[in-house]
């Protein structure tokens, strides 16, 4: 045996998310539409992917990566197989449509027993699309195990955890045991997205589809009926008026420049 090596279990929670910024809302239901729109992982979870890919190196053992979405969500996961991942699942039924954050991070946590112990779970911090920052804490108190949120860096030494998280006051450093969920934020590292031809090696790749029928679900706590949450309208954030260049020699651009203070009121003539 290889001292330092544990041969841990981890797991990394992907979401797939609309691909740019033009998103729809369902004008009955006020979910978002995904039909149609094209999709990607989240940024902050293939952070987390890249962290979990780092630790296996250093502790052995094996990545699994499972996301919540269609059974079309399965092609995100062997993207997560050409970066390095050994095997991954789909939680997949129409009862999950609608979840809120509560209801996802209920679905998870019992996705998460259903395949196994896991010794560390990974999600990114946030996600582009609901960016609330909440279902990696409440998968964390799901599963009843330790949580540290906003991380930046993890290292592994004689099986304890010591991590680089952001708090309100700038940095701190943390030693935690397993198991435990980590959070990341996004560009905490370098993501190594693989090639195309790299994807396409795994086009064929088994994914396991996790059913309602694996899960031993209270009903009442998954889709719309478990989600407290509503979403009542979305909106594009103001837009900021766009600057003005100012050109020429130092003298013309300090007087340009006064000119519009001048302009806008912000100092006297």
């Amino acid at each position: 045996m290889i001292l330092g090596r544990f041969n841990m279990e981890y797991l990394v929670c992907v979401k797939e998310v609309p691909k740019g910024t033009k998103v729809k809302l369902d004008p009955v239901t006020h979910n978002l539409i995904r039909e149609g729109t094209a999709k990607t992982i989240n940024p902050a979870d293939l952070n987390a992917l890249t962290f979990a890919l780092k630790l296996k190196e250093k502790t052995g053992g094996r990545v699994t990566v499972m996301t919540m979405g269609p059974d079309s969500a399965a092609d995100s996961i062997r993207k997560c197989y050409a970066m390095g991942a050994d095997r991954g699942y789909v939680i997949s039924g129409r009862c999950f449509a609608g979840s809120d954050t509560l209801a996802t991070a209920y679905t998870l946590a019992l996705g998460a027993r259903h395949i196994g112990d896991f010794d560390v779970i990974f999600t990114g911090n946030q996600t582009i699309d609901g960016d609330t920052g909440q279902v990696g804490p409440e998968l964390a108190e799901n599963l009843g195990i330790n949580q540290v949120t906003y991380v930046e860096d993890i290292d592994c030494e004689d099986g304890k955890f010591k991590v680089k998280r952001q708090n309100s006051e700038g940095e701190e450093l943390v030693e935690v045991k397993s198991p435990v969920v980590f959070t990341i934020v996004r560009n905490a590292n370098i993501v190594k997205i693989p090639k195309k031809d790299e994807i396409e090696a795994y086009a064929d790749s088994e994914v396991t589809i996790i059913g309602q029928e694996d899960l031993d679900l209270e009903m009442c706590r998954v889709g719309v009926e478990g989600s407290p949450t509503v979403v009542d309208s979305i909106f594009e954030g103001e837009k900021l008026e766009v600057g003005t260049m100012v050109e020429g020699d130092s003298d013309e651009k300090i007087d340009s420049i006064l000119e519009i203070l001048l302009d806008k009121g912000f100092i006297g003539r």
